[in-house]
Order: C-alpha cells, then sequence, then structure tokens
C-alpha cells in the first residue's frame, strides 16, 4: 500500500502514521504484545487502512482501537488505566413513562479474508474529537491461529 503524500501538520503530530508495521500477526491468536502508540491530541478522526494476507483459507483477524487520554504514560494517575478500549452501545427500548437501560460493551472488530491474495480495507472515520493523546490498534489471528496471516495498518488523522 502506498502511503498518501500528505505533509505533516508538524514534525511531532503526522497525519498519516503507521499503526502497524507488515509482519505476521502474533501465532495462537493472541493480540500484539506491543502494539505502536501513535500522538494524536488536536485532531479530530482517524480513519484506518489495513492490508491483511491470510496465512491459510479460513484466514481472518481481530483489531481493537485503545486510547489514553495521557500523552504520557508517566502522566497517568494511580489507580487508573493508561489504555481504553473503545466501546459499542446498544440503545435500549424506549417507554413512556420509565427509565431505559442501554448496553454497553468492549468492542473489537472482525475482518475475515476472501481469498489468498492481499486485501485492502478501510475503516473510518472514527471521532476523537480532539480529546485523545494517542492511540494504538492491537491485532490478532482470529481465523487460522496456527498459519496467522500478515497484516499491515496506516493511520491517517484529520
Amino acid at each position: 500500500m502506498a502511503t498518501q503524500n500528505t505533509p505533516p501538520l508538524s514534525a511531532t503530530y503526522l497525519n498519516v502514521q503507521e499503526a502497524r508495521a507488515s509482519a505476521a500477526l502474533p501465532a495462537a491468536g493472541v493480540y500484539d504484545a506491543t502494539p505502536t502508540v501513535m500522538p494524536c491530541a488536536y485532531f479530530d478522526s482517524v480513519t484506518f487502512s489495513f492490508t491483511y494476507t491470510r496465512g491459510a483459507a479460513g484466514g481472518a483477524f481481530n483489531w481493537q482501537m485503545e486510547t489514553s487520554p495521557y500523552s504520557i504514560a508517566g502522566n497517568v494517575p494511580t489507580d487508573a488505566s493508561e489504555w481504553v478500549t473503545e466501546a459499542i452501545k446498544a440503545a435500549g427500548a424506549v417507554v413512556a413513562g420509565a427509565d431505559t437501560t442501554s448496553l454497553v460493551q468492549r468492542d473489537s472488530q472482525s475482518y475475515t479474508s476472501q481469498g489468498a491474495a492481499a486485501e485492502d480495507f478501510s475503516f473510518g472515520p472514527i471521532e476523537l474529537n480532539g480529546t485523545v493523546e494517542r492511540i494504538r490498534v492491537r491485532a490478532a489471528e482470529s481465523g487460522v491461529v496456527g498459519t496467522p496471516g500478515t497484516l499491515q495498518i496506516q493511520a491517517v488523522f484529520s
């Protein structure tokens, strides 16, 4: 996948960053141990571009975006989490005269390959609203975990 030729907004905060270098996913279906951390303060959104080549027929991968409101790990307060996984919400049924309970759960996405060749797709934009300092993307083979595929992820911030 070619990198977009957009000039960076600054030397510190690039608007195109490599979220995951092209490499095999970890074996046994575990998530990346040390995902790439990307600074993103003041950006409103991010769109990810994925390139996945399955390792075997039935190859698939899961991914999760994690965010941090802290610019560096040293700023994380005691008893606080440095990284938070994005969530998904399912609205409860609204009934007149009664409170509603909606369901919220941590979310991950899954992609299943259609063939043996490399496959490209994008996901986003995901709103950051200028309130996130850093993000990272964890990925894991979820199809044929004994034969993990290769994955590259680019992040474009705006």
